[in-house]
């Protein structure tokens, strides 16, 4: 398999060195192996290892031997509830007692909702006035106040900063923060356990918490396992951002998969996927529709457009992983009828 670009503005000898201590930029602690095993702690009091299949069909159209990490079926739909998990079970009562706030498109929001409730701590989630319904639903169900503002994440990001500062709250970003990244990453752990051979990871972008934690454990476990990350064209800024070693923030995003739409990318995670990610594909909003209906098909798994970019990633490069045993994370599984609808009108399974 060809190796990943490196960008001019990225030095080769970047992707060898070891991983810094503190994010140079954010002053913040990148988390370790250790860390994620102390995460895996907190997270297996709540939740049990989600399925990883071996689907017969999707191995057959794929030309590989591929493991589908079913993260959908985690309680609110993705793997972001295991950050959350860890992450509160961490603050002080004090800290809870004064609450916390997120920005989020959803699945972000839906986890600290969720872990909010576990521990009894009030929840206020600012999200982009267009979110998926069937994410607010749930935050709202799951007791979060659900704050709507701006016209997509970082425009709420910007506006969840302000009001957290004014009110005291405790802040939560959804990828500059270690235990968070250190909590989804135990994802990964789930599935070398059980495939300690595996050949290739491969995870979608978004934030990059996921990915930065897949890459964390994926390479301390087995550095000659390949990590790829998956992005929607339209929200291209983390993959130029890993690709040049500048910051790239982009005017707007133009993608239906709410889970990869963001308009920058977060130092705390690019420190880890400058130095580890093996490479990072950028797919097309009809290739995350076909890869959706092609999960359907093959593993009768419901996949929202981010929780099927691994899955349409492994497709582009079906010709390079003939033969080997690749890991594709399905996370998640919030798609609306709408979005369904559209994608059985519009592209057919491969």
């Amino acid at each position: 398999m060809a190796q990943a670009t490196v960008g001019q503005g990225q030095e080769r000898a970047l992707r060898g060195d070891a991983l810094p201590a503190i994010d140079p930029i954010s002053g913040l602690h990148l988390p370790t192996l250790h860390d994620v095993y102390l995460a895996r702690q907190v997270v297996a009091h709540y939740l049990p290892p989600t399925p990883l299949l071996r689907p017969a069909a999707l191995a057959e159209r794929l030309g590989c031997d591929v493991f589908v990490k079913c993260e959908n079926l985690q309680p609110i739909g993705a793997f972001k509830v295991r950050g959350g998990l860890n992450l509160l079970s961490h603050l002080s009562p004090e800290e809870r007692a004064r609450g916390v706030v997120a920005a989020s498109t959803g699945n972000h929001g839906q986890s600290i909702a969720y872990a909010a409730r576990e521990f009894g701590c009030d929840a206020s989630i600012y999200i982009p006035e267009r979110a998926n319904p069937l994410k607010v639903a749930s935050m709202e169900r799951l007791g979060a106040r659900v704050v709507f503002t701006g016209a997509d994440f970082d425009e709420a990001l910007a506006v969840a900063e302000r009001d957290a500062a004014a009110s005291g709250a405790f802040f939560i970003h959804s990828a500059n923060e270690p235990l968070l990244i250190a909590g989804v990453a135990t994802c990964t752990l789930e599935i070398l356990d059980a495939v300690p051979d595996l050949d290739v990871l491969m995870v979608p972008g978004g934030g990059g918490s996921g990915l930065a934690g897949a890459c964390l454990v994926g390479k301390a476990i087995n550095p000659d396992l390949r990590v790829i990350g998956v992005q929607a064209e339209g929200a291209p800024a983390m993959r130029e951002t890993w690709r040049t070693g500048e910051f790239v923030t982009t005017e707007r995003v133009d993608t239906y998969a709410d889970g990869l739409a963001t308009r920058a990318a977060w130092s705390l995670p690019m420190q880890i996927l400058w130095r580890r990610l093996d490479d990072f594909l950028l797919v097309s909003d009809a290739e995350l529709r076909r890869a959706t209906l092609t999960l359907l098909e093959t593993t009768r798994q419901l996949a929202e457009g981010a929780g099927a970019a691994a899955t349409a990633g492994a497709w582009r490069l079906r010709e390079d992983l003939d033969g080997r045993k690749v890991a594709v994370v399905l996370s998640g599984g919030n798609l609306t009828l709408d979005a369904l609808a559209q994608a059985l009108a519009e592209e057919r399974p491969w």
